[in-house]
């Protein structure tokens, strides 16, 4: 099992951790947010988190240790501004994107998903310089439940073809100034249900060259399709294995769900890949878990993930 973090990034930072919280920076900003797989004690005090935070989330009834995500309100400690911006930068990956106080703890990035975005543009650009003629390929590239769109960047900045297809049309118009921020164009922005978009690529026998797949554990598509990972993830994946080519390509699967382990996660790739091609899977798969480390040291686990090369 792999296990991976963010490592030298100057615009991130998970300072504590520890009794249902994190204490995170944001660029100039110090959040305190609610963090249900902190089991622990935190190492500072709380003065201490007070005393350094910006501004902490807080939910009506409580936050629930569960891990259901409850709405809230974010308590202003000191002065910051409602929207602000990042830069991640790794190698010769380089993408900003804007931040902001939601009403479910998020701010518009999960950090912790630094690796993939480095494997996704290693991959993209490995497809890229792969082309035997004159012209470079241009991979083309799915991206769905694509959130933000710090994915679609990096593979767009490799070179790709990109397609991102999200639900929200608030949060596609998010990852389009995203784009704009880190100077690139070209993305094609899809407001849709993503398990409707795979089957139907699959009836017109469209396949992509990578495809990045980040499911919520519940949602609803745009026209009220409900969405629920227990239920739908393993026909999304069969769906998937149909559009995904059977050379030169990649695919990269995250999970958040709490009962999900990465050993689940890799099986469900495998058996979603009918016939001959479930050898190649096992062969070309790793899995593992994506983390923080706090400053103190200790790793806080917060989704699993499967990647699969061929």
């Amino acid at each position: 099992m792999v296990l991976e973090s963010p490592a030298g990034w100057s615009d991130y930072e998970l300072i504590d951790s520890g009794n249902f919280e994190k204490l995170e920076r944001f660029g100039k900003y110090i959040l305190i947010r609610p963090e249900p797989k902190a089991l622990w004690d935190r190492h500072m005090s709380e003065k201490e988190w007070i005393s350094l935070a910006h501004t902490k989330f807080t939910t009506g009834a409580g936050f629930s240790k569960s891990g259901k995500e409850d709405s809230g309100t974010w308590r202003n400690l000191k002065k910051m501004d409602e929207q602000w911006m990042i830069s991640y930068k790794k190698e010769k990956l380089s993408i900003k994107m804007r931040l902001g106080l939601t009403a479910f703890k998020h701010v518009g990035i999960f950090p912790e998903q630094a690796p993939n975005w480095d494997y996704i543009y290693s991959k993209t650009k490995e497809l890229t310089l792969s082309s035997k003629g004159d012209a470079p390929l241009k991979p083309k590239v799915l991206n769905l439940f694509a959130y933000t769109g710090a994915a679609s960047l990096a593979a767009r900045q490799a070179g790709a073809e990109v397609t991102h297809l999200d639900s929200v049309r608030q949060v596609v118009t998010w990852a389009r100034e995203n784009m704009e921020q880190s100077k690139l164009d070209g993305i094609r922005w899809v407001i849709e249900d993503a398990l409707k978009f795979v089957n139907r690529e699959a009836k017109r026998g469209n396949q992509y060259q990578g495809i990045i797949l980040d499911p919520p554990a519940y949602g609803h598509g745009p026209d009220g399709e409900r969405w629920k990972l227990d239920e739908h993830l393993f026909e999304m994946l069969t769906g998937v294995s149909k559009i995904l080519s059977p050379k030169e390509s990649y695919l990269v699967v995250n999970l958040y769900s709490n009962g999900y382990s990465s050993v689940l996660a890799q099986t469900l790739v495998k058996e979603a890949f009918p016939g001959g091609k479930a050898k190649s899977v096992a062969e070309g798969s790793e899995s593992g878990e994506l983390l923080l480390k706090d400053s103190f040291g200790r790793n806080l686990p917060l989704s699993v993930f499967v990647r699969l090369s061929r």
